[in-house]
């Protein structure tokens, strides 16, 4: 049996408090991404997390088509159609991935949406 050594592991826009990407074994997690400008409405956010997505996975040599799931927290629940229907657009032409969406608190009041994703590389 082969073991796997720690240097298997790659990490990806590392800071002090987490790796954005973690690559291991063929499956990239991505950490929660949130969006930058939190001004915005949910449906908004949502799409500035899809966007941060994308570029994550692509530094991971993946994409949208190869994402195995996606966990969606939200601070309003009732935002789910907002947040629904930026997911939608943006998986247009891809087959969906499992998906689970529920209800959050976050430290941040402003932040309407969180996504962390887990895809094949």
């Amino acid at each position: 049996m082969e073991t796997k050594l720690m240097s298997d592991i790659q990490r990806l826009e590392t800071n002090e408090k987490l790796s954005r990407v973690v690559i291991h074994q063929g499956v990239a997690y991505l950490s929660g991404l949130t969006a930058d400008d939190r001004s915005a409405d949910a449906f908004g956010q949502t799409l500035q997390v899809l966007r941060k997505a994308d570029a994550l996975l692509g530094k991971a040599q993946s994409d949208k088509s190869k994402i195995l799931s996606a966990q969606i927290w939200m601070r309003d629940i009732n935002e789910f159609d907002e947040m629904n229907r930026a997911w939608i657009t943006w998986l247009e032409g891809t087959v969906p991935p499992a998906r689970a969406t529920v209800g959050a608190t976050f430290a941040l009041p402003d932040i309407h949406v969180e996504i962390q994703f887990t895809a094949a590389v």
